[in-house]
């Protein structure tokens, strides 16, 4: 994160908004894809970090890219845009998402294991680690990792929980020469 207070306060403008019109989810699932296209759109990178390109038009091309997004979303990219902090934008989301996270009692995990989980796997995990960080429940994110050999491996902010055999062979391993 590059100025965590700039994106905050963005974040906080566009997450109160959010919440006195009661479109909290709605505005975290269409940043959730603006942050994605922003990420692995490197056409869009290109014109959000060329100087060439008017404020106007890099408005233009935004507006075209996002025109089904909440009039919420969309101003705050222009506003971005218009104050030259078009690098901020996956920060804002980010930072967005964390509010929203912490007002619904959810927090962010990724699961490691070596196959796809099951909904059921899913709900699971949720269930049980929720707990142990204070949530009600685990937006779950999984990634599928074969050197794992098996099990899972879970990330929530800065707790790893590593139930992995892998990660049970380096433990040992660091038994036996320790």
């Amino acid at each position: 994160m590059m100025d965590s207070g700039i994106a905050k306060r963005y974040a906080l403008a566009l997450f109160q908004l959010a919440k006195e019109n009661q479109l909290l989810n709605q505005i975290e699932e269409e940043l959730r894809t603006v942050k994605e296209v922003v990420i692995y759109n490197t056409d869009l990178q290109a014109v959000l970090k060329s100087p060439k390109l008017s404020i106007a038009q890099k408005k233009d091309i935004v507006k075209a890219a996002f025109s089904s997004a909440n009039a919420y979303v969309i101003n705050t990219l222009m506003i971005l845009i218009d104050r030259h902090r078009e690098e901020f934008i996956v920060d804002v989301v980010d930072q967005y998402i964390q509010m929203s996270n912490d007002e619904k009692g959810i927090a962010d995990a990724i699961v490691y294991s070596v196959r796809p989980l099951k909904e059921e796997e899913r709900e699971a995990l949720s269930t049980v680690f929720a707990a142990k960080v204070g949530k009600k429940s685990l937006h779950i994110e999984n990634i599928v990792d074969s050197n794992l050999l098996g099990g899972i491996k879970l990330r929530i902010g800065n707790r790893i929980f590593d139930g992995s055999l892998k990660g049970k062979l380096d433990r040992l391993e660091k038994q036996l020469l320790g």
